[in-house]
């Protein structure tokens, strides 16, 4: 099963990248062993649109334009659920031994996820109440698969 992390924005230099980085090379390494067989990051360049709705609009569009058909979608929004770390986990078990092709993990830009994308999850999934910038939530989101294929595998880096 294929890994895709669809972000608007570009993640910048400097410490959020590194640690973001760190995690995605952990994340591919471990991957292949459970059956992950790629890990890719896909930017989505933010809409320059005055107004909201259509800046989310735009933005909806084209994160729906890089997910593939049957692919799981899981839409990271605050309105989510909170999974702990075992039970993301066992999502991610379970879209691998059902099959599916790839598991898309969608954050959007600064005004939030349209409403299209959020219809379309198979899961919607939060990080808390609060509100995150979307740099340390792309981080986030890879130590959270990093901890998942960890789990899956039996590694000792999830002591929980």
């Amino acid at each position: 099963m294929r890994l895709v992390v669809a972000a608007v924005g570009r993640m910048k230099a400097g410490a959020e990248r590194e640690l973001g980085d760190r995690y995605l090379d952990r994340l591919a390494k471990s991957g292949r062993a459970i059956g992950l067989r790629d890990v890719e990051i896909v930017e989505i360049r933010e809409s320059k649109a005055q107004e909201t709705d259509r800046r989310r609009l735009e933005e909806a569009i084209a994160l729906a334009n890089v997910i593939p058909d049957g692919a799981v979608t899981v839409a990271l929004d605050e309105r989510g659920r909170n999974l702990d770390s075992q039970a993301f986990a066992g999502e991610i078990r379970t879209w691998r031994d059902t099959g599916r092709e790839a598991a898309v993990f969608v954050i959007g830009g600064a005004d939030g996820l349209g409403e299209e994308i959020r219809r379309r999850a198979d899961l919607v999934l939060s990080f808390g109440a609060a509100t995150w910038p979307h740099q340390l939530v792309r981080v986030m989101l890879l130590e959270q698969l990093y901890r998942a294929v960890t789990i899956l595998s039996g590694h000792p880096y999830h002591r929980g």
